[in-house]
C-alpha cells in the first residue's frame, strides 16, 4: 500500500501540464487585407466580400483550423484603398468552430463599403501591421494576407512597408492577386498588368517572410476558390 500513495499525485503532475492550453493562444493571428480601390467595381466588390465569407466557413478551412496544435485561429478583416483609406471591417474574431466562422461571415457580408479611391499597398501593409500588433490573442504565427488587382499608386512604396512589417515581428506576408479582364485606358492596363505581370509585382513588393507565397485568382468569380486554397496553406 505504501507504493500507491505517492504515485497518484506524481501522475497528476505528469498529465496536467501536457493537456493544458493557454486561453489566449492561437495557431495563427491572421489579418485579411482586401483591396477596395476604385478599380474594384460594385460587382467585383460583392464577389470579393462573398468570397471572404464563403472561404472562412469552407470545410477545408475549418479542417485546417482543427488540425493545428491549438485548434483555433484569430482573424481580422480590413479593407484599404488610398493612403488615408483603411478600416477594420470585422475586428478580431476567434475561429475554432463552424459557428464562429458563420459569425465572421455574417459580419463580413453586413458591413458597408467605406472606400473607392487609389491603391496604396504600402499604407495597407502598415495599417495591417498595426492591427496585427493589437491582436488580443497570442499567435504562434503572425500573418498578413493581402489581396488586390493592381500595383501601388499612392503613398509609401509597398516594398518599404513590407520590410518594416517583417522587421516589426510579422512572420509572413502573402499575396492573392486578382487578374482583371477589363479593357480601358493604358494607365489601367499598366496598373492591373504591370511589366512581368501582377503576380511577379506582388512577389517583389508585397510578399515576404517565412514561407511566403503569392497565388492568382484568374477572375473575381474564382476569387473565393483561390482564397480557400490560400487560407488552408496559411493555416496549415
Amino acid at each position: 500500500m505504501w507504493v500507491l500513495r505517492p504515485l497518484i499525485p506524481f501522475c497528476a503532475i505528469l498529465v496536467g501540464p501536457a493537456t493544458a492550453r493557454p486561453a489566449d493562444r492561437v495557431d495563427v493571428a491572421l489579418v485579411l487585407a482586401a483591396d477596395v480601390s476604385r478599380s474594384i467595381t460594385t460587382e467585383k466588390f460583392d464577389l470579393q466580400r462573398e468570397g471572404y465569407a464563403a472561404a472562412i466557413r469552407d470545410p477545408q478551412v475549418l479542417n485546417a483550423v482543427a488540425s493545428g496544435p491549438n485548434h483555433r485561429i484569430a482573424v481580422a478583416l480590413v479593407e484599404w484603398s488610398g493612403a488615408g483609406s483603411q478600416a477594420v471591417v470585422v475586428d478580431w474574431t476567434l475561429i475554432e468552430s463552424a459557428r464562429d466562422a458563420e459569425v465572421f461571415a455574417g459580419r463580413t457580408l453586413a458591413a458597408p463599403r467605406a472606400f473607392a479611391n487609389r491603391t496604396a499597398l504600402g499604407a495597407a501593409l502598415t495599417f495591417a501591421r498595426t492591427v496585427l500588433a493589437q491582436c488580443p490573442y497570442d499567435g504562434d504565427r503572425k500573418v498578413i494576407d493581402v489581396s488586390g488587382d493592381g500595383t501601388n499608386n499612392d503613398g509609401m512604396p509597398a516594398g518599404d512597408a513590407r520590410d518594416a512589417a517583417l522587421a516589426a515581428g510579422v512572420s509572413t506576408i502573402n499575396g492573392l492577386v486578382i487578374l482583371s479582364s477589363d479593357t480601358g485606358s493604358s494607365y489601367l492596363k499598366d496598373h492591373e498588368n504591370p511589366p512581368g505581370g501582377l503576380q511577379s509585382y506582388y512577389r517583389q513588393n508585397v510578399a515576404g517572410g517565412t514561407g511566403s507565397f503569392v497565388l492568382v485568382a484568374k477572375s473575381f468569380e474564382s476569387f473565393g476558390r483561390s482564397l480557400v486554397a490560400k487560407l488552408v496553406q496559411e493555416i496549415s
